[in-house]
């Protein structure tokens, strides 16, 4: 009787137990189970839920002045784009090595100062986020800037992959004109590829550019030497007047100004710049000319492409 017993309470726990797993989900998972997708979603919510996740929802706040993405609320980019402000850049830096004074990040602060004033001279543009992590050599066995400490490497592919992904990401929101510009020589050759693909990919309904006149520091060298920039005998470090001035006019620490000052080491390749005021009026100048000549290619460009994608169709 015993055994009868618990064989009894063993079939009525187990069928208890099938009971409680088929019970019925809560009416709001049922609710989140069933929704058929709503166009008028965006935001991040439910537009049923709250009027600000509509796609029609007026922005409640004063237009953004800022050119960064990442510095805008959604609506702030999707009233950016029906204004018209439909060029969007995708800068790459790196983090590298680049002597006593300048930090690893070296290329992004050039960007951040160089970005911001090609997109505001343009005046129908945006920055994307800048992309820090580039090809800088090899991990096993390390080549190239990784044998020293603070280097990020990706590998090209990884780089390619990646650029694809932010362009494909930027057209489907509405942006026209993709701009690629980098700051080091190891990132001109993955944009070009990129930016090759995705312009047959996209057949005409937006471009993808890879301006690589960007990247020409020996014309902005040549141009600041009228400016009063004469460098001497090179100090062998991968550093210069220019590129330290252009980190300069963005974040005077990341060329450690006040140390360098202090030490007596406010020097790099015979060019002092140790007076403060003179060094923002030099800043000023290299950003200018860099932001001029990049907008007088990317003009080029939009058009040679625009025409050639023409002729294909």
């Amino acid at each position: 009787m015993k055994k009868i017993a618990l064989v009894a309470l063993s079939i009525s726990v187990l069928s208890t137990g099938v009971t409680f797993a088929q019970q019925p989900a809560a009416a709001g998972q049922q609710q989140r189970q069933r929704r058929e997708p709503d166009p008028r979603d965006m935001g991040g919510g439910q537009c049923a839920q709250n009027p600000y996740n509509c796609v029609d929802a007026a922005n409640p706040l004063p237009k953004s002045n800022s050119v960064w993405l990442e510095e805008m609320t959604w609506m702030d980019v999707r009233d950016a784009i029906k204004a018209g402000k439909t060029n969007v850049i995708v800068a790459t830096g790196g983090m590298e090595p680049n002597g006593p004074w300048l930090v690893t990040g070296k290329h992004n602060y050039v960007l951040h100062a160089n970005c911001e004033a090609i997109a505001r001279k343009m005046g129908n543009a945006l920055c994307a986020p800048i992309v820090k992590f580039v090809p800088e050599g090899s991990i096993e066995p390390k080549s190239g800037h990784m044998v020293s400490p603070g280097t990020i490497t990706a590998r090209e592919e990884t780089f390619q992959m990646l650029l694809t992904d932010i362009a494909e990401s930027l057209q489907a929101h509405g942006f026209k004109n993709i701009i690629f510009i980098g700051d080091s020589g190891g990132n001109q050759k993955g944009q070009q590829t990129v930016a090759d693909k995705l312009t047959a990919k996209w057949g005409g309904k937006a471009l993808a550019l890879h301006v690589g006149e960007y990247y020409d520091y020996a014309s902005v060298s040549k141009y600041m030497e009228g400016q009063g920039i004469k460098e001497g005998t090179s100090d062998n470090m991968h550093d210069d007047p220019i590129i330290t001035l252009n980190m300069f006019i963005d974040d005077p620490n990341s060329v450690r100004f006040n140390e360098r000052v202090k030490a007596g080491k406010a020097t790099i390749n015979g060019v002092n710049i140790a007076d403060r005021a003179k060094n923002t009026e030099l800043a000023k100048k290299i950003v200018e000319f860099r932001a001029t000549k990049t907008i007088e290619a990317i003009n080029k460009h939009i058009a040679a492409k625009s025409k050639g994608t023409s002729s294909q169709q």
